[in-house]
């Protein structure tokens, strides 16, 4: 089975009204629609602040964009359809949305990785590793330009 990658290049940092940095942002709506989509998604992250960020960003959705998600370890047995942490996920996830400056070496339990390319320019540079680690092991790679 090969994975399918999508890099998310970013033209622009937070908006001044956002508490979290534009990729954060990004990944969480993505999230909401791969929810909707009847997608399971684990979002991998560096640690256990970027975790809380994420986690907390999740409950401000509308009602009518409500994201069922818990951080690794809490919710329901099997966790909620969007799991939040730092270690393999239990059960079965298609989607692997990546917010951490690596690749977990637990990649290649998913279909398909979201991953971003925030402005700055040392985050730019692990974008270009965490690339080239899944073309090493053979990913099917797109990218797609954010302008907002």
């Amino acid at each position: 089975m090969s994975i399918n990658a999508r890099f998310f290049v970013l033209k622009h940092d937070r908006e001044p009204n956002q508490q979290v940095p534009a990729h954060f942002d990004l990944a969480a709506r993505s999230a909401a629609k791969l929810y909707r989509a009847g997608q399971r998604v684990f979002i991998y992250v560096n640690s256990v602040e970027d975790a809380h960020a994420v986690d907390e960003y999740l409950w401000q959705f509308d009602a009518e964009s409500f994201v069922p998600h818990n951080l690794q370890g809490e919710g329901p047995k099997g966790g909620a359809p969007v799991e939040i942490g730092q270690m393999p996920p239990v059960g079965r996830r298609t989607t692997l949305i990546n917010l951490a400056t690596h690749i977990p070496d637990f990649v290649r339990r998913f279909e398909q990785v979201y991953d971003f390319v925030p402005v700055e320019s040392h985050a730019k540079q692990a974008a270009r590793e965490r690339f080239k680690q899944l073309r090493a092991i053979g990913a099917n790679i797109s990218t797609k330009e954010i302008d907002n």
